[in-house]
C-alpha cells in the first residue's frame, strides 16, 4: 500500500495533539492555520479515517485519534532523537520549543543557555514565556511550555518539580545607601527604610508573607509593583530598597546596585524545573532540558 502522507503531517498531527487547537498548533510549528489544516486533511484522507472531531468551539481526538496518538508520537520522537544524535544533521533540525519561566530564573538561568542551544541547533526557535509563577505552573499544565523554570510553592498537581538551586532573599539597594555593604540585615531593621514589596498576586508575595508571619512591618511599604525586575529598577532609581531573591540581581559588581544578605530569619526559595505528569519531551526539548541541568549556575 502507497504511503500517501509524510512526516509534515504527522507533524502537524502531533501540534494538534499537543495544543488541543488548530490555531495555537499552526503558531507553535509555524505555518498559517489553512496549511495546517490541509496537513490533518491529507493524513486522515490516506489514512481513511477521521482523527479529530473538531466543532466551532473545541478540538477532540476520535476514538481512532486517541490510538493512533501514542504510535505517532513513538514514530516521531525516534527519528527526532536518531536526528539529533548526528552533529551534522541537527545544525539543520528546524522546530521550536518553549520554556515558561518567572522572570528571575529567565534572568539567571536562560542567557547562557538560549546561546549555547542557538549553537547546537540555530534552526530551532526557543521561545521564553516570562510569567507569574502561577501562570508558568499553567503553561506547563496545558502543554503551552515544554518545560518550565520557578520556585516551590502551591504546586499544581499536574506538574513534576526538580530542584536545581536554592538561593535567599537578600536586600537589594543602592551602593549610596546606608544599608549597603553591611555583612547582614534583619528584617526588622529593613523594614525602617523606605522599602518597595511586590503585590499579593505574586509568588514571591505569597512565600514571604508565609514565612514572617511571625513578624509585623514597624511601616507599610512605600510603592508595590507587579513583578520583581520593575522592583528592582525601581531600587535603581533611588526610591528606596527592595527584598528580592538573590538570582534577580545581577552576579558580581554592579555599578549601581549591591545586595545584603537579608536575617531572622533568613527565607529560602528552591528554585527548579517544572515537567507535566506523564508527558514526553520531545528530544529537541530534552536537549534545552540538558543544557539547563549542565548550564545551573552556583549563587554567590
Amino acid at each position: 500500500m502507497a504511503i500517501n502522507f509524510d512526516l509534515n503531517d504527522l507533524q502537524a498531527f502531533r501540534a494538534v495533539v499537543d495544543h488541543g487547537s488548530f490555531r495555537k498548533a499552526a503558531d507553535a510549528i509555524l505555518i498559517s492555520q489553512p496549511a495546517l489544516s490541509r496537513r490533518i486533511e491529507k493524513l486522515e484522507a490516506a489514512l481513511g479515517v477521521r482523527l479529530f472531531e473538531r466543532t466551532t468551539r473545541r478540538v477532540s481526538l476520535t476514538q481512532v485519534g486517541r490510538a493512533f496518538a501514542p504510535k505517532a508520537e513513538r514514530l516521531l520522537d525516534d527519528l527526532d532523537d536518531a536526528l539529533m544524535g548526528i552533529s551534522d544533521v541537527a545544525s539543520t533540525r528546524m522546530g521550536q520549543v518553549s520554556v515558561a519561566c518567572v522572570p528571575s530564573t529567565a534572568y539567571f538561568f536562560m542567557p547562557r543557555v538560549v546561546k549555547a542551544y542557538h549553537q547546537l541547533y540555530p534552526k530551532i526557535r526557543l521561545r521564553i514565556i516570562d510569567s507569574s509563577a502561577h501562570d508558568v505552573q499553567g503553561a506547563v499544565a496545558t502543554g503551552a511550555a515544554d518545560i518550565g523554570l520557578t520556585f516551590m510553592g502551591n504546586l499544581n498537581r499536574e506538574v513534576a518539580f526538580e530542584p536545581l538551586v536554592e538561593e535567599h532573599y537578600v536586600v537589594a539597594c543602592r551602593h549610596d545607601h546606608p544599608l549597603a555593604g553591611r555583612a547582614s540585615v534583619t528584617w526588622e531593621e529593613y523594614w525602617t527604610h523606605d522599602y518597595i514589596t511586590v503585590d499579593r498576586t505574586s509568588g514571591n508575595r505569597l512565600l514571604l508573607d508565609q514565612a514572617l508571619a511571625h513578624l509585623t512591618p514597624q511601616r507599610p511599604s512605600i510603592c508595590e509593583t507587579r513583578h520583581v525586575v520593575t522592583m528592582v529598577g525601581l531600587v535603581e532609581a533611588g526610591l528606596g530598597i527592595a527584598a528580592v531573591p538573590a538570582m534577580a540581581l545581577p552576579m558580581g559588581e554592579h555599578a549601581t546596585l549591591t545586595k545584603v544578605p537579608l536575617i531572622e530569619p533568613q527565607v529560602l526559595r528552591s528554585v527548579g524545573l517544572i515537567k507535566r505528569h506523564g508527558r514526553a519531551l520531545s528530544p529537541a526539548a530534552l536537549e534545552l532540558e540538558r543544557l539547563i541541568l549542565e548550564m545551573k549556575a552556583p549563587l554567590d
